[in-house]
Parts: structure tokens; sequence; C-alpha cells
């Protein structure tokens, strides 16, 4: 985590120009992904543009390092043990670098509303105020970041590597992290034993 507000990557993902396309919905990978890193993966895209895409995948957990351990990284005591949360892996890009996804009852300096349900903040206070039981409703807590350049995210569901559907606060912040994909899937319509295993390159 960082107390940097801005960061050269992410802001041109996230860009000067208006948010379209697929911000605020969730992406998912579709059973022939060949990047296995993002294999039964389900992504919530904060930001799409003219350049590019940013998002963090919600489905994977980081099973080496609890939020304790963090807080110990930055020196910061946990008064809230009940609200610890799980790590995720945001994505390949910035491993090191955490991303809290969160209700927007929590908007601070350097906090990005994405939609009128979610916002992202990437900075220490969030995990000092989460700490302090004065953190947002619901969040998540990610390292680093999934991102593409300008069409590349667009060419890659041309190529039917993802699936895409609204977000909800269920598929987002629920606990079930296991079932989110199968979740995201149904909530199309969808069995995931009828989606073909043929998919474009991600």
């Amino acid at each position: 985590m960082t107390d940097q507000q801005e960061n050269q990557k992410t802001d041109k993902a996230q860009g000067n120009s208006k948010n379209t396309g697929l911000t605020g919905q969730l992406l998912i990978a579709m059973p022939g992904m060949s990047d296995p890193r993002f294999n039964r993966s389900v992504v919530y895209i904060c930001a799409h543009n003219a350049d590019g895409a940013m998002g963090l995948v919600i489905n994977k957990a980081v099973d080496e390092l609890t939020f304790d351990d963090l807080l110990e990284q930055f020196e910061i005591e946990n008064q809230a043990a009940s609200d610890a949360i799980s790590i995720h892996f945001g994505g390949p890009v910035e491993t090191r670098r955490g991303f809290v996804l969160h209700s927007p009852d929590y908007l601070r300096e350097g906090s990005l509303q994405v939609d009128e349900h979610v916002a992202l903040t990437a900075t220490v206070q969030i995990l000092q105020d989460i700490a302090a039981g004065a953190g947002p409703r619901f969040k998540l807590l990610a390292l680093g970041y999934s991102g593409w350049g300008p069409g590349q995210l667009d060419a890659e569901i041309q190529q039917n590597a993802w699936l895409n559907v609204a977000a909800d606060d269920a598929l987002v912040f629920g606990p079930d992290i296991a079932a989110k994909w199968e979740s995201a899937i149904r909530k199309l319509g969808v069995e995931p034993s009828m989606l073909s295993g043929s998919a474009g390159h991600a």
C-alpha cells in the first residue's frame, strides 16, 4: 500500500476521458482462458475508456499473507480484530501495491468513486481506518491489479475470452470466494457446465 495518491500507470488506465463501456461491471473468464493467472477469475472493472482498462480480480485469495501481517508491515495496530479482511490477488501488475475496493460510505482524498455502489482507495489511511474500526462497511483488499492497454480488453472480449455481467454487492464483497465464478455466470442465466471451453487469448 502506498500513501501516494496518484500513480502514473493506474492513472493512464483511469484516464482523463470519461469512463465508458464496462466500468462498474464484472468480467468472467471463459473456461478456455489461456492465461493461468486468470483461470476461473472474476474481475471488477474500475475503469474502462479509450486509454485502456483497469480492474481487480475479486475471487482469488492470497493465502500466504493475512491482514494482520500487512498491518504489521506498516506498524499499524489492529484495534478491530473482528473487522479483519482477506487479501486477494488483484492481478499481475504491481503486485506489491494494495487496493481496497469498498462501499462508498467511505470516501477520502485519493478515493475514486467508480459508481454509486463501489469506490476504490489505495492509501495507507484506509488501512489505518479499517484497523481502527472506522473503515467502509463493505471492503475487499487486493494486491496488484489487472490492466489492459487501449483496445486490448475489447479485443479479448471479441475473442470470447471474457463474459461480462452487472456487479452487485453480494458478488463483489461476498465472503464465499470459491463460489463467485459460478455465481457470476448464473447471473447471466447460464449454467457453468454449458459454457464452451473454446475461448480466445487473454
